[in-house]
């Protein structure tokens, strides 16, 4: 049973979803765009063994939405919400899971408080450093990425909301299989959609981000952020639908180099929302993983 509450993070009132016992070890779970804490439900549900714990990231659902002041999305105010939810489940380690921009925030989080994360497990999500070396050479990642410049302009959250976010269903659902979308989970995210400030949060993560998209066919030096060295600890789980059309394998070339202990588990017949298209693989993933790394 998922169980739905709320606690104070920087100030503000913030969702959290939670099940499994109290006791058990802790899954702490970090959706990216453009969800919010609900996407992993089917998958916490499926991990009964242990206590998976979801919350809505800053300008997600219900949460600080600091937009249009992008410094309050820097990632280290990111990082201090995550260790507030963690304190709040115990202080941790906590075994961490992160999807698309989640992933974001799971890898700062094993570079920068390894402390608090005992295993890294992400799924279709990228390295900083392995996406950045893929957008800058300037192939089909740079094709498939365009749309991060494109949420970027101004303006654009006028387009998102318009006729009942038909754009942002669109560019949600591109060349993806989104028959898990029932018109009752879209009422939902319809919902976390329309609260103020909502899609000026969310696109508020790709303004803020120091990623940069070479134009396809035209490779660029790398950024000397990405030049920096930033490995990943503790044992680390990469969990990959093959059909995702927004991240491609590419953007996962040298993760092993970056990795003291990395596990990688390809999914065929669903792609970038194989949570939602196929939580029971996922989590017999994650389960079989921790049993084996435990």
């Amino acid at each position: 049973m998922i169980e739905e509450r709320f606690i104070e993070i920087d100030g503000a009132r913030t969702r959290v979803r939670s099940a499994g016992p109290q006791g058990a070890p802790v899954l702490v779970f970090l959706h990216g765009f453009p969800e919010w804490s609900g996407a992993f439900d089917a998958l916490m549900t499926a991990l009964p063994s242990y206590r998976g714990v979801a919350f809505d990231q800053r300008g997600f659902g219900i949460s600080r939405n600091p937009a249009p002041d992008l410094t309050g999305f820097a990632m280290k105010h990111l990082l201090s919400d995550l260790a507030t939810v963690i304190s709040e489940e115990g202080g941790g380690p906590v075994v961490l899971v992160g999807h698309d921009w989640g992933a974001a925030v799971a890898y700062a989080a094993a570079f920068a408080m390894p402390d608090l994360v005992s295993h890294l497990v992400i799924f279709n999500g990228v390295h900083p450093t392995c996406f950045q070396r893929a957008l800058s050479a300037g192939g089909a990642q740079s094709q498939a990425s365009r749309y991060i410049d494109w949420l970027r302009a101004e303006g654009v959250e006028d387009t998102l909301r318009a006729d009942d976010f038909a754009k942002l269903t669109g560019l949600f659902s591109a060349h993806m299989d989104m028959s898990w979308m029932t018109p009752e989970l879209r009422a939902e995210y319809v919902r976390e959609w329309s609260r103020p400030n909502a899609v000026e949060g969310m696109v508020s993560w790709y303004r803020v981000s120091p990623v940069e998209v070479a134009p396809p066919g035209q490779p660029r030096p790398l950024p000397d952020w990405a030049k920096v060295e930033m490995p990943v600890s503790m044992p680390h789980l990469l969990i990959w639908g093959t059909g995702d059309t927004a991240l491609l394998p590419e953007a996962t070339e040298g993760l092993d180099a970056l990795c003291d202990d990395l596990e990688r588990v390809d999914l065929d017949g669903c792609d970038h929302w194989l949570h939602h298209q196929r939580p029971e693989a996922v989590a017999q993933a994650i389960d079989g993983w921790l049993r084996r790394k435990s």
